[in-house]
């Protein structure tokens, strides 16, 4: 009878157990199958908002910006020309015969007094030879009647004859040895040879040239300005050159000559432009164009070119602001190759679209992708 009611109560103990065990497991999993429906919620949500963000950074346009400086710019009459040397001459020899020797060549630099081509000198180193003799025996003679002139044994008139040709012989020997000198041909400038014309063993002459010399450290331009500028121009006055063939490089330079007469064909008058050629990179020939300075605004609102939009003969550019392009009508002043002068309207460091701004919209709303620095080459002053 005990075991029997023992064996009741171990039954019971376990039935209770295992019901107990079974609805805990039912709880953890309805737990664990609501954490996991929310996490899913949650990382939907997340999914969603990135794809609205997304969407809403694709609705923008890309553009990049610079910034308006401050800086000095200038107006200028610009006008081309061809470069020419200020100082250049021809050689020629001054006496004739046969080229010996030459000391220089094409392109080379040379010094004033420099050696540049030698001629034969046998037939003229005879000449002054013989000239000197003839010098030496009229000394002679002339020594010898000054001493008789002394003791009164010659007449005045005799020794006066005497003194005379004594200088005349002198002179021809002078020239002689002038014309052996002549056989060694020198610079007259300092420059580089242009052109070497002779080869050795020519005969020349003193009309033949030999070389042309040029020196390039000062070089001008010749320009004709309109009749209306002439109250403008001053002597003295600064400029620029530019060169395509040098990569836009600026020269300055300065007007050295203005020509007072209008040529009544043309209704222009000549200004002669000097430039230094510090760098030696200018040549005569070479085709510029010339800026003269007229007037310069110091401290303006300076924008690079690039950045406008034309319509209409009009200018535009569009500044951004609180990420909106914002279309502004540009109030220009002066303007050169790279740059230009905003009278009004734009504020020095503003940021100004200078790529993406072709065919934007006033208010539209922009993403800046990049910010370029703004470099701009200093303006010349008067």
């Amino acid at each position: 009878m005990k075991k029997r009611a023992f064996f009741a109560f171990i039954m019971t103990l376990l039935i209770t157990t295992s019901l107990f065990l079974s609805c805990s497991k039912n709880d953890d999993d309805q737990e664990g199958n609501n954490g996991t429906a929310k996490a899913d919620e949650i990382k939907k949500e997340k999914s969603e908002h990135r794809k609205d963000s997304d969407k809403s950074s694709k609705d923008l346009i890309p553009v990049e910006t610079t910034n308006a400086v401050s800086g000095d710019i200038s107006s200028f009459i610009l006008l081309s020309s061809n470069l020419e040397t200020e100082r250049m001459t021809d050689v020629y020899s001054r006496v004739q015969g046969l080229v010996e020797k030459i000391h220089i060549e094409e392109g080379d630099y040379v010094k004033k007094g420099q050696l540049l081509i030698e001629l034969e000198p046998d037939e003229l180193t005879l000449q002054e030879a013989r000239a000197r003799v003839d010098y030496e025996q009229e000394e002679n003679l002339y020594e010898r009647k000054q001493a008789m002139f002394e003791k009164q044994l010659l007449s005045k008139e005799e020794f006066e004859t005497s003194k005379f040709g004594l200088r005349a012989k002198k002179i021809l020997w002078q020239e002689a040895k002038l014309s052996l000198d002549h056989t060694k041909i020198t610079s007259p400038i300092s420059g580089v040879i242009g052109e070497r014309l002779r080869r050795p063993g020519d005969r020349i002459h003193p009309t033949d040239k030999l070389f042309t010399v040029i020196n390039n450290e000062e070089m001008i331009a010749v320009i004709h300005v309109p009749e209306k500028e002439i109250g403008i121009l001053k002597k003295g006055q600064k400029s620029f050159i530019v060169s395509q063939h040098l990569a836009d490089e600026q020269f300055s330079g300065w007007i050295k000559r203005v020509s007072p007469v209008v040529d009544p064909a043309s209704g222009t008058f000549k200004v002669t432009v000097g430039i230094k050629n510090e760098a030696d990179r200018l040549r005569p020939g070479m085709f510029v164009n010339v800026h003269i300075i007229t007037d310069t605004h110091y401290n303006a609102v300076l924008i690079p070119k690039t950045t406008l939009v034309y319509e209409n003969e009009k200018m535009y550019v569009f500044i951004v602001r609180d990420s909106l392009a914002n279309k502004i009508e540009l109030d220009q002043g002066y303007q050169d190759f790279e740059k230009i002068e905003a009278l009004s309207g734009v504020e020095v460091g503003e940021k100004i679209i200078v790529v993406g701004q072709a065919g934007l919209k006033d208010k539209t709303k922009v993403n800046i992708i990049a910010e370029r620095e703004t470099t701009l080459t200093t303006a010349y002053k008067l």
